[in-house]
């Protein structure tokens, strides 16, 4: 395995970071364990999860990926051996089973007081928001667009100093964002400089071959005020593993729920099979080739993997060993440039 650092830290985490959200919907407890037990043989010290986990989100499901962590932890003993990520539901989005979502203080503290008891711990190394509050683009909307008759106020400094107050009551250790945008990534870094407050080290959002947009205005962002990317759906749901090119494999997630077809539209499969072919000549797995790709950016602190057997998981975490090589990379971006982006 390889590692790097948390930035803003001295936290040694994995290059590559062990995802659960099937935990509890496709994969059983003992699977979750199974799993776990392997990453941490491979030198995975990385797991990262949510209170909305497992997903699809169900109310019958809702905080089963947690729990299953939690009883992983009771087990073995090895919470201090794991560097652990969860996140706070944002408002909205098929959720409210949940509670009334958003990111006031109480909701911060029911939230995470919740996680910390399904997780069978005493606190979170990183605490992420898992969306913005605000009306934006995230989750497969490309593009911006304003609502006039937006209810939500600026409340940056706020959410800041709440996540101060559980930082010094030791419940967390650091913050970060998920599925948010260059607006809202310098929106916290200015609220932390001017009060004083926690600095946001991480950005969870998509990225991919087909999903680059990390690129265009976060990437810089990224490498100017060092907070990390932590890449989730790095094969795009599975799409970039290239088992969709070819029908649809039982019990694959998109056959079970196509309704994430996010990154299945034609320009995406066109994009795929063009990618397939380029690993295929350079004698490696579609899915191997993805995943070295976004290993290699410089913006990148931890590759979020998921997998739902464990061929699938040795495979992802074996591309850890997979360096693209200068021509390789020339010839995805060949591709790249054909393609831009087929997926949001």
């Amino acid at each position: 395995m390889k590692y790097t650092v948390l930035p803003n830290t001295d936290i040694k985490v994995s290059k590559i970071c062990l995802g659960t959200m099937t935990w509890g919907e496709q994969n059983t407890e003992a699977e979750g364990h199974e799993q776990m037990d392997y990453a941490v043989e491979r030198g995975i010290n990385f797991f990262d999860t949510a209170e909305l986990y497992s997903v699809p989100a169900r109310k019958e499901t809702y905080g089963s990926t947690e729990k299953i962590i939690g009883s992983w932890f009771r087990k073995t003993g090895n919470r201090d051996k794991i560097i652990l990520a969860s996140k706070i539901t944002g408002p909205g989005h098929s959720n409210q089973h949940i509670r009334q979502t958003g990111f006031s203080k109480d909701d911060i503290y029911e939230a995470l007081d919740n996680s910390l008891k399904r997780l069978q711990t005493d606190y979170i190394d990183l605490y992420q928001l898992h969306w913005p509050e605000r009306n934006t683009n995230f989750f497969g909307k490309r593009g911006y667009e304003h609502d006039t008759d937006e209810q939500w106020q600026d409340n940056f400094a706020e959410i800041l100093e709440t996540l101060n107050e559980l930082k010094k009551e030791g419940k967390i250790r650091y913050i970060g964002v998920s599925n948010e945008t260059p607006y809202g990534v310098m929106r916290f870094l200015e609220e932390s400089r001017k009060k004083g407050l926690p600095k946001m080290i991480t950005v969870q959002n998509p990225y991919s071959l087909l999903n680059r947009l990390y690129e265009v205005g976060l990437a810089e962002i990224s490498m100017r005020e060092d907070i990390g990317l932590l890449p989730y759906s790095p094969l795009a749901f599975g799409v970039l593993s290239g088992k969709y090119l070819f029908g649809k494999p039982d019990n694959a997630r998109m056959t079970l729920y196509p309704n994430f077809a996010r990154y299945s539209g034609p320009q995406a499969i066109e994009a795929t099979a063009k990618y397939h072919d380029l690993a295929k000549k350079n004698g490696l797995s579609l899915a191997q080739m993805a995943l070295a790709f976004v290993n290699q950016q410089p913006f990148v602190t931890s590759n979020i993997i998921g997998a739902t057997t464990m061929e699938q998981l040795r495979e992802n975490i074996d591309s850890i060993n997979v360096t693209l090589s200068e021509d390789i990379i020339k010839e995805i971006n060949a591709i790249h440039t054909l393609s831009p982006n087929p997926a949001p």
